[in-house]
């Protein structure tokens, strides 16, 4: 008995102790606010730190910088370059004094609204998903922290939004705030995470050891594990469509796939992947296989591989990726089935590339696509969406300077850059599983598709960055030149199906409708446009089996985005149905299906998925 009251006792003495510490904090925290240096500093910040996107300002150590409630005893923190994100100049960005102070007064009254509630015992709402454990809820203190972060969150995006500058760059002071709010959450530092604490006593520290070995084999690899890696292998658990390689050169490999229906479409159907991903995003399993999904319908479907450029390729331009990639393809394909014309299909940078091969075609006077199918690809690149943030003049002639006459843009960077635009889902939430839980990452082969990243030769993505995302000059007839033909996609005349996913933060969907301006010039009406729901990959991976999702569709191609969503249709499921539909009516009639792979020409070199898919970056 006396035991239990010892217990209780020591308990109580332990919560007093905490809601202490927790009230002295959020007093002290106050006082600092209220000093006008602290004041001075933060906007000093705002106007010359935060948009440092070459190296972000170090938070944790910042002289004069009030220390945060939300973010006790961090250790400085710097966050690492951003993959082509230099230091842009000084913006001259101002925020307005009327504007400050009233974020000043709000900040001041919603802080003085949490101590109030923290000094009452009342557990403050914590709406972020962050921190739905009940961990965040059951200490005063660790609840107190996740709500001072919240609030400093908040206060610092209204700074933010509060800068009087450029457009362009209010978005790169924006997502500079964000990064460094979403880094210094009180999740990701052991020091701060109750879960990670609870875990470690549970575990008598074991899971502190796992984090630390899964920290230094991530290291060693030189990215954050997303996955199990171990798990998986290509070509025997993930690209496992059968097939051969028939042609081979420096930029790609071309693969012919096993008919699996006694008779196929006279046409076959040539896909062009993005460069910057491997292929397999398309062949993951057979139930999510857009690749094999194609064969089934009957195709003879044929794939590019791009190579996974090292050293001896720096010296490749996007000429050599237009002339020796789809332009090659087509002619190896065309070959081996016999036929005049094909089918073919792009997807995301693979469009931008398969729509300028066939513009080259055009201005040659060749025409051989029966049908085109481009997916969330842009040909104008008028609003290129979160990504915007790595292009300005000063970026791109970073680039050229290091790789525009040879080397290697690294596939790693790419990997950083595209997960930098969503930290939380795909950098701290696995710093916190990995490394503070000593959690094993699960098993999930689009991840590991994700963090198979491929390297670009330097001359290509220059290219690539300043005359698509920067110059947007793709979209003007004979702006560009490949090879000294001049580039039209007016003159790609073709019945045409644009995918774009409504929620895609790398190829926002209003920009791909913009592609139905561009093809098919004085016979838009040859164009078809179809809106699917979530984003750059799960719209596009979505198996009509798995009756998932949803999509939209509008026979009408009115001028603006807004007006044919306004028009559009909603149905249920799988878009792959309503493209199945539209491909076999530009595929040809029927014949009996091949039954082998290539012709005396193009003979088989090895079975899919190939060499060049297994190449790491």
């Amino acid at each position: 008995m006396k035991h239990a009251d010892d217990q209780k006792q020591s308990q109580q003495a332990s919560q007093t102790r905490a809601q202490t510490q927790a009230q002295t904090s959020a007093a002290d925290w106050l006082a600092q606010m209220t000093d006008p240096k602290g004041w001075q500093s933060m906007f000093n910040l705002m106007q010359a730190g935060l948009p440092g996107m070459g190296a972000m300002p170090n938070l944790g150590n910042m002289s004069g910088m009030p220390n945060m409630p939300g973010m006790p005893g961090m250790p400085p923190l710097s966050m690492p370059m951003m993959p082509g994100l230099s230091a842009p100049p000084a913006l001259g960005a101002m925020i307005p004094p009327e504007k400050l102070q009233q974020i000043q007064k709000d900040y001041m009254e919603e802080m003085s609204t949490l101590w109030t509630a923290l000094v009452a015992q009342r557990s403050p709402d914590l709406r972020d998903r962050r921190f739905a454990d009940p961990a965040w809820k059951t200490h005063p203190l660790h609840a107190f922290n996740a709500a001072a972060y919240l609030l400093n969150a908040k206060f610092l995006n209204d700074l933010a939004d509060a800068v009087e500058a450029d457009e362009k760059a209010r978005r790169k002071i924006r997502f500079a705030t964000q990064q460094a709010i979403d880094a210094l959450s009180p999740k990701n530092f052991l020091a701060t995470n109750p879960e990670a604490q609870q875990k470690l006593v549970d575990s008598r520290g074991e899971s502190l050891t796992r984090g630390i070995m899964h920290m230094l084999e991530d290291m060693k690899k030189g990215h954050i594990s997303q996955t199990d890696e171990h798990a998986f292998e290509v070509g025997k658990n993930v690209a496992t469509t059968e097939g051969a390689v028939v042609f081979e050169n420096d930029v790609m490999q071309l693969l012919q796939y096993r008919p699996l229906t006694k008779q196929v479409h006279q046409r076959p159907l040539l896909i062009v992947p993005p460069c910057i991903n491997k292929f397999y995003i398309m062949d993951l399993q057979p139930e999510n296989s857009l690749i094999r999904y194609a064969v089934e319908q009957g195709h003879t479907v044929f794939v590019v591989s791009w190579v996974n450029a090292d050293a001896s390729l720096g010296h490749l331009s996007w000429d050599d990726y237009i002339e020796q990639g789809p332009i090659k393809a087509i002619e190896v394909a065309l070959d081996i089935s016999g036929e005049d014309q094909l089918n073919t299909l792009g997807f995301c940078v693979g469009g931008t590339i398969l729509s300028t091969a066939l513009a080259v075609l055009a201005a040659r006077g060749q025409q051989p696509a029966s049908s085109l199918t481009l997916l969330t690809t842009m040909l104008d690149f008028s609003d290129v969406g979160a990504i915007e943030v790595y292009v300005d003049e000063a970026q791109v002639q970073q680039r050229e300077a290091a790789i525009g006459k040879g080397g290697l843009m690294p596939g790693r960077d790419f990997a950083t850059a595209f997960s930098s635009l969503r930290p939380n889902d795909l950098v701290w939430n696995y710093v916190e599983s990995n490394y503070l839980k000593g959690e094993d990452p699960p098993a999930f082969d689009l991840l590991y598709w994700n963090s198979d990243s491929t390297n670009l030769p330097g001359p290509m993505f220059c290219y690539y960055l300043r005359n698509m995302y920067l110059e947007n000059r793709l979209k003007d007839a004979g702006a560009l030149k490949v090879h000294g033909d001049a580039i039209d996609l007016g003159k790609v005349q073709t019945p045409t199906f644009l995918y774009a996913s409504r929620e895609d933060h790398i190829v926002p969907w209003n920009s791909a409708y913009l592609s139905t301006a561009l093809l098919n010039k004085g016979k838009r009406g040859n164009n078809r446009f179809i809106l699917g729901a979530s984003g750059h990959i799960a719209g596009v991976i979505n198996p009509p089996a798995k009756k998932k999702r949803s999509y939209w569709t509008n026979d009408q191609l009115p001028a603006t985005a807004d007006a044919w969503i306004e028009g559009a249709t909603e149905h249920p499921g799988s878009w792959w149905t309503d493209w199945a539909a539209f491909l076999a009516e530009h595929a040809g009639g029927q014949r009996a299906a091949p039954a082998k792979y290539g012709n005396t020409r193009y003979k088989p070199i090895e079975p899919a998925p190939g060499r060049y898919v297994q190449v790491k970056a």
